[in-house]
């Protein structure tokens, strides 16, 4: 199916929306207690679980406007599914908590597969958004994938070394921020490597 254009705030909503809503239900119910099928649950494990849905509508949504997912998104997705799984079923927040570390780490290691292999697999997902030179894309790869591992290890220290309140806020906010900052940045640095497209030239009058 053929990606459909759609408005770029909507875009944005429907792709941020759902860890915004995640956020906010947390700091709402945080310390509240729910008893579920005689189990009692803390207010972190049920807004993990909320999230769940809410993620899957908003997807949902994106899909059925655009017509396309990206593998980023459908994996972000199953890994939330699974780990929310594992959170309610043994009622244990740390799966939850880990589910950053292993997105970031699996992106990590799927890049450093490719490498390994003289090639860029981030080219093949990007190469139509951001024309460059195969030099450019190499170095960018190897630069995202020591960024990836640098996420994974933070989120690692931090649901290990802080407490809930700081995991939430800085998973939520700090470590997506990072990561932005990090691709603009690194557009920015690797400008000589990309490739301008030709413009067409207008024929002499006369």
């Amino acid at each position: 199916m053929a990606q459909k254009k759609i408005n770029g705030f909507l875009k944005q909503v429907l792709e941020l929306g759902p860890t915004i809503a995640f956020f906010l239900i947390y700091l709402r119910i945080k310390e509240d207690s729910f008893i579920i099928a005689g189990t009692a649950y803390s207010g972190f494990i049920v807004s993990a679980l909320i999230f769940i849905p809410i993620l899957l509508v908003a997807m949902a949504i994106l899909w059925r406007l655009t017509g396309q997912l990206s593998r980023m998104q459908v994996f972000t997705a199953v890994m939330v599914i699974f780990f929310g799984g594992l959170t309610a079923w043994f009622n244990d927040e740390r799966f939850f908590k880990m589910k950053t570390t292993i997105v970031y780490g699996t992106m990590a290691g799927l890049l450093a597969i490719g490498l390994a292999r003289g090639q860029s697999w981030l080219q093949v997902v990007m190469g139509e958004l951001l024309p460059m030179r195969q030099e450019g894309w190499m170095i960018l790869t190897k630069r995202l994938t020591g960024m990836f591992v640098a996420l994974a290890v933070a989120n690692e220290l931090i649901w290990r070394n802080l407490s809930t309140d700081a995991w939430v806020k800085l998973e939520t906010f700090a470590l997506p921020i990072a990561l932005v900052l990090f691709l603009w940045w690194q557009i920015f640095a690797l400008q000589s490597y990309l490739i301008e497209e030709p413009t067409e030239e207008t024929p002499p009058k006369g």
